[in-house]
């Protein structure tokens, strides 16, 4: 795992464009992830003594997240119920391209930071809001927590075992999704505003990009009066499709979404006999039959390991792949030809293994410009840009 440097002079695509980032834990931190990643100039505003949430979510008591996902980022320690960070804060925001905040909707408007009140002063500031529900509809002003909205999109309910209760992902998904779909909707409210546009509001959603995930689901179920229906690790529309046990306890995933793939499958288990078997003749009859098929298939790999699984199938041309722990990948010679994961220099101890930054840019110097920031680390330095003297009342 290549160990990357810090260049802190580095330049990146979105040199000059500086974004206040006021939110806390995922959703506004993966937006701002992206941005800072791409050369923004990311300050957080984080409460004195305190800081963002995403710093309580630690491991053995590191803040692994944060390390993360604050990195290339600014921190500066404001209490912004007192007049002087207040007067702070506007000032920051008066010098900003971008704001990012995710409180309830009108806790900004309460605090005259609505975007009435920012565009008086900021006319071309692109302020994105990220909230549960959406700034408008009947759920404005219920609590958002992805855990709610992962459940309430249809994805936890498609997710799982038929005879299984409804899954929930292991991880903040519906707030990766809609920090990246943030970031993608900030560029394209800078650059209107790049081309003479006025300043944007974007009202973002933690429902709506997840709940978009599930895609022509709502279509097919109108159109045909088919509902879907949880099929553990099968697919409800292709087939042969699934997760199968291999003889070492270890297991292979494997696709036949295209009838040329499916009949090299049974070819290669030795089953070309049932490719003119009408239930696995074509896509339809395969999925109608996908718990016979699979049964076949599965006994076939659970006579080999891994490897020789994966060894036999992909001479044969199969697209099929290995199911890999956090452990495995860390290791992998895919992980590491690729540099998905590079290894990042702490001063609090050995480096960090950490995603890269994607996409990789033909045209842009070594992204990683600083670690994470300790609470308040950049305070005084964004004070004395904003040009606060070491007399201002702080």
């Amino acid at each position: 795992m290549r160990t990357i440097a810090y260049a802190p002079d580095a330049k990146g695509l979105l040199d000059g464009v500086r974004v206040v980032d006021m939110s806390r834990l995922v959703a506004g931190n993966m937006t701002t992830h992206v941005l800072a990643d791409y050369g923004a100039d990311v300050i957080k505003v984080e409460r004195p003594g305190k800081g963002d949430d995403l710093r309580n979510w630690r491991v053995e008591g590191i803040e692994t997240f944060w390390k993360v996902y604050a990195r290339n980022k600014r921190s500066i320690a404001l209490d912004i119920h007192r007049p002087e960070d207040r007067e702070t804060l506007l000032r920051l925001i008066d010098s900003a391209q971008v704001l990012v905040e995710n409180f309830v909707p009108g806790t900004m408007e309460r605090w005259g930071l609505g975007p009435e009140d920012l565009h008086r002063r900021n006319p071309g500031l692109v302020m994105l809001r990220v909230s549960g529900w959406g700034q408008t509809g009947p759920w404005r002003l219920r609590p958002g927590f992805g855990t709610l909205v992962e459940a309430m999109s249809g994805w936890a309910f498609m997710n799982g075992h038929a005879d299984k209760p409804p899954t929930l992902p292991p991880l903040a998904l519906a707030d990766m999704i809609a920090g990246l779909y943030g970031a993608a909707a900030t560029l394209a409210a800078l650059r209107a505003v790049e081309r003479g546009g006025a300043g944007q509001v974007l009202d973002l959603s933690l429902f709506e990009p997840i709940h978009a995930m599930i895609g022509a689901e709502a279509a097919n179920l109108t159109l045909t009066g088919a509902p879907t229906m949880r099929a553990g690790n099968q697919s409800s529309h292709t087939a042969p499709r699934n997760v199968y046990p291999c003889a070492d306890g270890a297991y292979v995933a494997m696709s036949g979404s295209m009838q040329s793939m499916a009949e090299r499958i049974l070819e290669t288990i030795g089953r070309a006999d049932l490719k003119s078997d009408p239930r696995f003749v074509d896509n339809a009859a395969r999925v109608r039959n996908r718990d016979a098929l699979d049964a076949i298939i599965a006994a076939f790999v659970a006579e080999r390991s891994q490897a020789e699984n994966l060894a036999l199938f992909e001479a044969a041309g199969v697209t099929v792949g290995p199911v890999c722990s956090v452990a495995d990948l860390i290791d992998h010679p895919f992980v590491h030809g690729r540099e998905a994961l590079v290894a990042a220099p702490d001063d609090d101890m050995k480096a960090v293994p950490m995603p890269n930054v994607i996409p990789r840019f033909s045209g842009m110097p070594e992204p990683f410009r600083r670690p994470a920031p300790r609470l308040g680390e950049h305070t005084d330095e964004i004070r004395r840009e904003l040009g606060l003297t070491e007399g201002d009342p702080r």
